[in-house]
């Protein structure tokens, strides 16, 4: 079992995210939150924040993600492992219940969801030192969106030019269409400076996907973002289910080796603990820039807390 020394992990400073982004730096740590419930009153918000910094602070992160949820029945009509839920908007739950958390925070905003006048004036109202933001396009082609992706992004621009920007980067696309690599160029010339993937499980699309970007810069003469890894716990099959239902492909292997594990949790944490060492590695023998982001995709206590645990044992492995 791996475990995590009692350590003070805040011993290493922070580094200073937003400065590190745009110099195109790595090395560096998040961690990505779901807001609470949008039926959750103002006083149990406040709970779950207050209970949040605290289980966080002492990790030392570098930045922290809000995510955006947004209905994505569009895209895949199966039906959904977990019941959608709405949750509070990630600005106004870091605005009204996390304004004291002290380093940088990435916002995701899920464009189709706002008006362009209210995204524009969300823009207009950040503070490029505190904040950055991921836009995220709509789930599906047919999918209705009261604003498109690149509309977004030229309003980012009009609005607020040095609110540094990130989007999405889906290694398992890359495996089906090949030209994952050129959606982010693409991206990076709309004013993205990251990009975060959603949950590494496929270390192979991963790889292909950071090998075929850095080939491609390198021939354009083209700066490479960052890439923000994402990797987390499951400790049930129903959570696996719920990954793939979001798109996260889960090779075979991993799968029989989490229903058979004795212990899923822990099976699962080794997996991600040797996939992100592995994916730092190889990045580092390209020279991609490289952040690591460790979520938990479950409301479970345990799940929680070992996402937590995997954060501080990744932390050990970045170099400063």
């Amino acid at each position: 079992m791996v475990t995590v020394a009692p350590a003070d992990f805040h011993t290493v400073s922070p580094v200073d995210l937003i400065r590190h982004i745009a110099q195109g730096q790595g090395e560096f740590l998040l961690f990505a939150l779901t807001p609470p419930s949008l039926a959750t009153d103002r006083e149990r918000a406040q709970e779950i924040a207050d209970a949040t910094a605290a289980r966080l602070r002492p990790l030392g992160l570098d930045g922290l993600i809000l995510y955006d949820i947004h209905d994505e029945a569009e895209r895949n009509p199966a039906e959904r492992p977990f019941p959608f839920m709405p949750t509070l908007d990630p600005a106004d739950y870091l605005a009204n219940h996390l304004e004291n958390w002290p380093t940088p925070v990435i916002v995701y905003r899920a464009v189709g969801k706002y008006a362009p006048e209210d995204l524009r004036s969300w823009f207009s109202a950040q503070d490029p030192a505190r904040l950055m933001t991921v836009l995220v396009g709509a789930a599906s082609r047919g999918a209705k969106a009261r604003t498109s992706l690149a509309g977004a992004q030229a309003l980012r621009r009009e609005a607020n030019p040095t609110l540094s920007l990130g989007g999405v980067a889906i290694p398992e696309r890359h495996s089906r269409r090949d030209d994952e690599h050129l959606r982010l160029l693409a991206k990076q010339d709309a004013g993205c400076r990251f990009f975060v993937t959603q949950v590494v499980y496929d270390i192979n699309a991963a790889k292909n996907l950071v090998s075929d970007y850095h080939y491609e810069c390198k021939a354009r003469g083209m700066s490479q973002a960052p890439f923000v890894f994402t990797f987390s716990v499951c400790g049930s099959m129903k959570t696996l289910d719920f990954l793939r239902w979001l798109g996260v492909d889960v090779p075979r292997w991993i799968e029989n080796d989490l229903k058979h594990a004795a212990d899923p949790l822990e099976a699962s944490y080794q997996q991600a603990f040797t996939t992100a060492t592995e994916l730092m590695a190889y990045c580092r023998t390209l020279g991609v820039p490289f952040g690591i982001n460790v979520e938990s995709v479950s409301i479970r206590r345990v799940e929680i807390e070992a996402s937590v645990r995997l954060a501080g044992q990744l932390r050990r492995q970045l170099v400063r």
